[in-house]
């Protein structure tokens, strides 16, 4: 893994990391990041994780017609996201589709882009708990490559405008 990150060396600039997903709560997180974009003269790369399937579905190519709608839909969502940041910060985010086991995606996508130098999640605000990539980043957090900044949900437009 790259130790070191050149997000402020002469010729890079900073990018922030956000996850895109299928929870309520990553408009916060594109909202916090585009708006450090703005104060922090960087950019924002969005990424899309999409998990494989653990069905047997080899026979009559419905693994290759249920990878190709994951990536339909992996691209619309990165579109929605990709509108709100341009509204946000008239801002165009890089925007990146993996796929595999989240965690070794996330720290992939880390490893190969040293200006990132944020990864801004969202916490679901509800009883049901934070959210599944929260929840799996708390065990890693002592040896993350880059700081994580996490958002909640629950914050107004405003309320970030105010902290960003």
């Amino acid at each position: 893994m790259t130790s070191k990150r050149l997000c402020f060396e002469p010729g890079h600039k900073p990018k922030c990391l956000v996850i895109v997903d299928d929870t309520a709560e990553w408009d916060r997180a594109v909202y916090y990041a585009s708006r450090w974009a703005i104060r922090a003269g960087g950019g924002v790369v969005m990424l899309r994780i999409i998990e494989p399937d653990e069905q047997n579905q080899e026979w009559l190519g419905v693994a290759d017609i249920m990878r190709a709608e994951a990536h339909d839909a992996a691209e619309a969502a990165l579109d929605r996201a990709a509108g709100r940041a341009n509204g946000i910060a008239a801002i165009t985010p890089e925007r990146v589709i993996r796929e595999g086991a989240a965690m070794e995606q996330l720290l992939a996508v880390i490893d190969e882009d040293p200006d990132i130098a944020m990864l801004v999640l969202a916490a679901n605000p509800g009883a049901e708990g934070p959210g599944p990539l929260v929840s799996l980043l708390a065990h890693a957090l002592g040896t993350f490559p880059v700081p994580v900044t996490i958002i909640s949900g629950a914050l107004s437009d405003q309320s970030v405008d105010s902290l960003s």
